[in-house]
């Protein structure tokens, strides 16, 4: 059995910043790529990072370079994503993704597994 849970999120001012969490267990394939991904209201699901968790190696979407950070903790099977400079652009529900099936990192088709989402909201 699969299970992806996410944590953090919230609302914060222009400037501000938040942190992210999840957790994904399961068969090691599972949880060796993470990506988090973003849906604002009336927009397609997005990139934002990935990481792969053997190495560390992360991928990130141009609108957040500089400004967020993916990170992991291997011994609590935890990856983090740190929003900082958040502005109102940011604002979206956010989704944890594992399973990772190959081709594009910041494909959100590409995932097989998903967390419920949590929502960020940035004002402006």
């Amino acid at each position: 059995q699969v299970d992806v849970v996410q944590s953090g999120g919230g609302s914060v001012q222009a400037g501000g910043s938040l942190r992210l969490s999840c957790t994904a267990s399961g068969p090691g394939y599972v949880h060796s790529f993470i990506g988090w991904f973003r849906q604002a209201p009336g927009k397609e699901r997005e990139g934002v990072a990935r990481v792969y968790a053997p190495t560390g190696n992360t991928v990130y979407a141009d609108s957040v370079k500089g400004r967020f950070t993916i990170s992991l903790d291997n011994a609590k099977n935890t990856v983090y994503l740190q929003l900082d400079n958040l502005d109102a652009d940011d604002t979206a529900m956010y989704y944890c993704a594992a399973g990772w099936r190959g081709g594009g990192p910041l494909d959100p088709q590409r995932y097989n597994y998903w967390g419920q989402g949590t929502q960020v909201t940035v004002s402006s």
